[in-house]
């Protein structure tokens, strides 16, 4: 890859020109909080089932907390973990660090185990934790043995001594001069996030205000977003996807977002999204999956004509979206859904589907100023209609994993490309194809086997909900197929007849060897499939069979 030109990113975006008259355009993400509250401050910035706050008053609750965490002892460069449910708790916090400089560590608050907990406070050097009563018990546990860890606040105050009133605090907080200022620069760290391998410790991915900034300024580019518009945050803030998407750019637009705390029971946010107006939609492929089969009868009528009455646009992300699903939504609510791809490490997005400009299958293509090419097992770069590994170039792109040097370097090409790990196609108009993980690639008997292809055919089989292939190691140095099937509600699916059916669509070697009938598979927060877990159940009972 070293004959492509490589852009620049340490000249000024541009994405969105000004005259020269004009003064430039915001370069961390509290000046951007701070331009939206001074163009409009009387706005609605946050909404929840309870509260309602203004750009004026955001911005007000964020330099209150930027003193308290001055008066904490946070100081630029430090880190700060977050384990808190959607709240404008936790908007409020990480724009506040933000401003001293510090770093955001945002935890999903589902990990519970100690032992996790502990490795990601402890690699993330975090000197405190800002959470909720829920999530306390194992941060203070762990507290005891983390000397870094100076304090714990809760934003719904225990009484306990050990624990900071997040909200008392906030309201007592003193002035100090030293934060008056934003102490911020542009490529500095503006969050560490940890994401989950398929072996050893998760990973600190670091990701900068420019990247963050710049990834959203190039969504808005795409797809027109407006100020009129408003968000909904359904999906867990932790996650990128959801933080650029219902966070950085209703903020940088000055549009509003209604706060969703808990994805179940579904109705009070299907009731506040036409209250509030939702124009915006984003989700993961399996809650327009349940949508779609939701509506029927009166529930249809409600959806259509009250949920979804404003909604002109719905983005999926996270996971590969069925064209089953896709189609059936889209006939449901005669509202299209726009696919995406991207990563972690990518801010996150990469590619965007758009209206107009879409094919079948695609995820679309690369956002302005950002580049993606595929490449061979040798790193060289392939042609239109190759398959490959895809590898990203752009403002985007993470400075690395936090103080982990060797998958920092494994992470990018020789010539700083970054290697997502996924195999694609770009056919000559530029749109991208995913085709599987690499890490998910199977080999049998020497040829490469991808399963996103096989779930794909599997799952049209009119008695499966879903399907997941993993490949299972032998002594010989071998990899067989296993597929795990979820049938569809009130189906019984019958072993030797799916066999039948894998036989008649597809290739010899292709086929799983085994099927096995499950009511659900292992998936994460984001309805990903946790094939890791698949696979350690797997050989765990392999061994004791052995045995």
């Amino acid at each position: 890859m070293a004959d492509v030109e490589k852009p620049d990113f340490s000249k000024p975006s541009t994405l969105t020109p000004l005259p020269s008259t004009l003064t430039p355009l915001p370069s961390t993400l509290y000046s951007c909080l701070a331009a939206s509250a001074a163009g409009s401050p009387e706005n609605t910035a946050f909404t929840d089932e309870k509260r309602r706050m203004s750009y004026g008053e955001l911005l007000h609750s964020v330099d209150r907390a930027a003193d308290m965490f001055w008066q904490s002892g946070v100081r630029k460069q430090d880190t700060v973990a977050i384990v808190l449910r959607n709240s404008m708790e936790f908007v409020i916090a990480c724009f506040a660090l933000a401003k001293l400089g510090a770093v955001a560590v945002p935890i999903n608050y589902l990990v519970t185990k100690e032992t996790e907990i502990k490795y990601i406070l402890e690699n993330a050097k975090c000197k405190g934790v800002v959470t909720a009563r829920e999530h306390l018990t194992g941060y203070l546990n762990v507290k005891k043995q983390l000397p870094c860890l100076q304090f714990i606040m809760s934003v719904d105050f225990t009484g306990e001594d050990s624990v900071i009133d997040f909200r008392r605090y906030l309201t007592h907080a003193h002035y100090h001069h030293e934060t008056w200022g934003v102490m911020a620069e542009e490529h500095g760290v503006a969050t560490i996030l940890y994401t989950s391998g398929t072996t050893g410790h998760p990973k600190g991915v670091l990701l900068t205000h420019h990247n963050l900034i710049e990834n959203s300024r190039a969504a808005i580019k795409s797809l027109g977003p407006e100020k009129k518009d408003v968000f909904m945050a359904l999906l867990p803030m932790f996650h990128t996807f959801s933080w650029t998407g219902n966070v950085i750019i209703p903020i940088l637009l000055g549009a509003k977002t209604y706060i969703v705390r808990n994805l179940t029971p579904p109705k009070p946010w299907l009731v506040a999204m036409g209250r509030e107006g939702v124009s915006i939609m984003l989700a993961v492929p399996q809650i327009y999956g349940v949508l779609a089969k939701e509506a029927k009868g009166f529930k249809k009528f409600f959806l259509r004509f009250w949920s979804f009455r404003k909604v002109r646009l719905c983005l999926s992300g996270a996971a590969p979206l069925s064209r089953a699903v896709k189609e059936h939504f889209e006939k449901a609510f005669r509202i299209p859904i726009l696919e995406g791809y991207g990563l972690t490490e990518t801010s996150p997005v990469v590619t965007l589907s758009l209206p107009g400009a879409k094919k079948h299958g695609s995820v679309g293509k690369a956002l302005p100023g950002v580049r993606i090419t595929v490449v061979d097992e040798h790193g060289r770069p392939l042609g239109p209609g190759a398959e490959g590994e895809i590898c990203v170039w752009g403002p985007n792109i993470t400075q690395g994993y936090y103080e982990n040097p060797d998958a920092t370097k494994e992470l990018f090409t020789r010539d700083g490309w970054l290697k997502t790990g996924d195999i694609g196609v770009i056919d000559e108009e530029g749109f991208l194809f995913i085709r599987d993980r690499k890490k998910d690639m199977v080999i049998v008997k020497g040829l490469k086997v991808f399963p996103a292809q096989i779930e794909q055919l599997i799952s049209a089989h009119p008695k499966v909900q879903e399907a997941a292939v993993i490949g299972i190691p032998d002594d010989a140095g071998n990899e067989t197929m296993k597929c795990f099937c979820v049938p569809k509600k009130d189906m019984n699916i019958d072993k030797a007849e799916l066999m039948r059916f894998i036989k008649s669509n597809m290739d010899a070697y292709k086929r799983p060897r085994e099927v096995e009938i499950v009511q659900r598979l292992p998936k994460n927060t984001l309805q990903k499939v946790l094939k890791r877990e698949l696979l350690k159940n797997e050989l765990e009972k392999r061994t004791k069979i052995k045995t």
